[in-house]
């Protein structure tokens, strides 16, 4: 192919790459069953590298698709009109960990749980956790503003990004910022960068805000009777003055799955059907202590009185496994659709009951977890025993677009952490006026005039 070649005199055949198989695995992430094959994979090791690449696609207007680790829930990552697929896999060097500042500078393709394991080597955190976090790249947790279970007290990768170099479509290279906690000097390309989707410009370099890491920490896990309930409990926790450093919350049929595969025993009791996985972090034991009775106090209050402490640092992984693997052995257990959806806090409850409601009357079961602290819930639509007819027909789309349509009545919108990508651009217009889409269309276009950087995601 004759793309394959002038990219290959650009940069050398050893960041190049065209095989079948290559292709086949590079045109698909974690999203669904879909698979979009690119012409050809670039694996460059440079910013130089990837400057001349944009710069050459910009030039002969060849769309490319930046790709971290594949781990993505929304397809931003799909090559879905061919073209380049740029890996940033080499791009894997912690560069500095500066302790008196408490910040760490990092290449994009740096895996989080990688980061986290360096900086608290040296007394020092990184709060958001990914259920992915042992194989997602930074890089791609700051094109979708990812968060995770710690979200709810530490907040999500928006609130620890200082400064990106970014590489724009026709190939200049910007830092977007400054390695400062504080910047008011005109508009924040950072923060526009921090959940772009990879649809402005390529991500290369991150500098991040670091925090002093707990000492200690403890983990409960109460089960209850209805799901419903424990979204009531939450909000009133919140409330109580306890910020735990985790409130998730997940569903029986996710739960069992999860320690079937994982073959861990199951905390859940036969009459429950839910249960809320809580932790508290910080320095001081005895008040952690004092928090976990006072969580406890709230739980009871709302009927939810089977409560279990894990008593050991193996205990609390295999509870946490539990928590993080529900994604993936749902999509083991059928094909899936996962809407990533999120309200207020204290609404959590009623979007739980409505989704539950509006399964039901468009004939697909689900299966919802998610963090019940920040109201965000993610829910696993079944494939199951639908035809291909039904799974990909205007009947579930419309069944999804309620449950949208249902986020956005209790004050919250379509995603919470996974972005919008390839699969949720059809609802934008459930959560966004033509106005508000055309001004992202016009920052999309003052960025990228050609539409060569992933085309196709978040909006047409």
């Amino acid at each position: 192919m004759e793309i394959v070649r002038q990219i290959e005199n650009l940069l050398g055949g050893d960041k190049v790459v065209y095989d079948e198989e290559s292709l086949v695995r590079y045109g698909q992430d974690e999203t669904e069953d879909f698979v979009f094959k690119p012409q050809v994979v670039v694996k460059p090791e440079t910013v130089e590298d990837v400057s001349k690449l944009l710069q050459w696609c910009n030039a002969n207007q060849v769309v490319i698709t930046a790709r971290g680790a594949g781990t993505g829930l929304s397809g931003a990552s799909l090559p879905i009109h061919g073209g380049v697929c740029l890996s940033l896999e080499r791009f894997t060097r912690i560069l500095a960990i500066d302790e008196d500042n408490m910040q760490v500078t990092v290449e994009s393709g740096v895996i989080n749980e990688v980061l986290r394991n360096a900086v608290e080597a040296k007394g020092l955190f990184y709060p958001p956790d990914p259920a992915s976090k042992g194989s997602c790249f930074i890089g791609g947790n700051v094109a979708h503003n990812s968060g995770g279970p710690k979200a709810v007290k530490y907040g999500v990768t928006k609130d620890y990004v200082l400064n990106l170099e970014v590489v724009l479509p026709n190939g200049e290279v910007i830092w977007t910022g400054a390695d400062t906690v504080k910047n008011s000097t005109g508009y924040s390309l950072t923060q526009l960068m921090v959940g772009s989707e990879g649809t402005l410009g390529v991500i290369t370099k991150v500098v991040l805000k670091l925090v002093a890491k707990p000492q200690h920490d403890l983990l409960m896990w109460a089960n209850v009777d209805l799901a419903t309930d424990a979204c009531k409990a939450v909000s009133e926790i919140m409330r109580s003055g306890v910020v735990p450093s985790g409130m998730e919350l997940m569903e029986k049929k996710g739960i069992d799955l999860a320690c079937e595969a994982l073959q861990l025993s199951n905390p859940l009791t036969p009459s429950s059907n839910a249960a809320l996985l809580i932790e508290v972090d910080g320095n001081d034991l005895e008040s952690l202590y004092a928090e976990c009775e006072s969580i406890n106090g709230v739980l009871e209050s709302h009927g939810i009185t089977d409560v279990l402490f894990a008593d050991s640092s193996s205990q609390k992984e295999a509870w946490w496994q539990i928590r993080r693997s529900i994604g993936e052995v749902v999509k083991h257990h059928s094909v899936y659709k996962e809407e990533d959806t999120v309200v207020k806090r204290s609404h959590l409850a009623e979007l739980m009951y409505g989704v539950k409601e509006i399964g039901s009357r468009y004939g697909f079961e689900s299966v919802c977890y998610g963090h019940a602290g920040d109201g965000n819930l993610h829910v696993n639509i079944l494939k199951d025993s639908l035809t291909d007819e039904q799974w990909n027909g205007a009947h579930l789309e419309e069944g999804i677009r309620e449950i949208f349509r249902l986020c956005k009545r209790l004050g919250g919108t379509i995603s919470g952490e996974h972005g919008i990508g390839y699969v949720q651009k059809r609802y934008m217009n459930e959560v966004f006026s033509k106005t508000h889409l055309n001004l992202m269309r016009s920052i999309k276009k003052a960025f990228d005039p050609n539409n060569i950087l992933n085309p196709g995601k978040i909006f047409d």
